[in-house]
């Protein structure tokens, strides 16, 4: 997806967590559970940016990114989020397929902004 730990100046990637007040797992669902962690961390499906303080950002999520059929990964929630910048734009959805090589994204206008 383009984020390394080793990107300069800010290490970008999946922010994972460990410890007692991080959950123990879901309940009655062990093969959720077994999913979420990766050698005790918790996968949280967040992408963030660590700065130099250790404090963190959140600029995207993992689990809402998919593949189109080139290879392309595609993350619906930017577009939407920039098409959402319109103030012509009430509503709006980005969704893609991963045997397909595009997206298509269905808008729904503010009809009085419009008008």
């Amino acid at each position: 997806m383009g984020y390394h730990a080793t990107d300069k100046p800010y290490p970008r990637g999946e922010l994972c967590m460990q410890g007692n007040t991080v959950f123990a797992g879901y309940y009655k669902r062990p093969d959720i559970t077994k999913d979420a962690f990766e050698d005790g961390w918790f996968k949280t499906g967040d992408v963030c940016q660590v700065y130099p303080n250790g404090s963190v950002k959140i600029i995207d999520r993992s689990k809402n990114i998919f593949k189109l059929s080139q290879g392309e990964y595609i993350a619906p929630e930017k577009i939407e989020n920039i098409f959402a910048l319109s103030p012509f734009v009430a509503q709006n959805m980005v969704y893609g397929d991963s045997l397909k090589n595009c997206v298509v994204a269905i808008i729904v206008p503010d009809m009085a902004k419009l008008k």
